[in-house]
C-alpha cells in the first residue's frame, strides 16, 4: 500500500541549533585545548627544554581533532 505512514520509529533530524552548537563547541574547545598545548611547549621550548616540541607541533591537528570527534557524535545521533 502507497498510504503507510512511517514505522514505529524515524531518524531524528539534525536542527540548526545542533550545528550551532557542535561549530561553537568544537571552536571553544580546539582553541583552549591547542592554544594550551602550543603555550605549554613553547615554554618549555624557551626554557631550554627541547622536548616542549612535542607539544607545540601537534597543538592544530589536536584541537581540530577534537572537532572532528564532536561531529561524528552529531552524526551518529543520525
Amino acid at each position: 500500500m502507497s498510504n503507510q505512514g512511517l514505522g514505529p520509529y524515524s531518524a531524528a533530524m539534525v536542527t540548526r541549533s545542533d550545528i550551532l552548537v557542535l561549530g561553537l563547541t568544537a571552536g571553544v574547545v580546539g582553541s583552549l585545548v591547542g592554544g594550551l598545548m602550543l603555550y605549554a611547549g613553547l615554554a618549555l621550548v624557551l626554557n631550554g627544554n627541547h622536548a616542549g616540541w612535542i607539544l607545540a607541533l601537534p597543538a592544530a591537528p589536536a584541537g581540530g581533532g577534537l572537532g572532528l570527534l564532536l561531529a561524528r557524535k552529531l552524526a551518529a545521533k543520525l
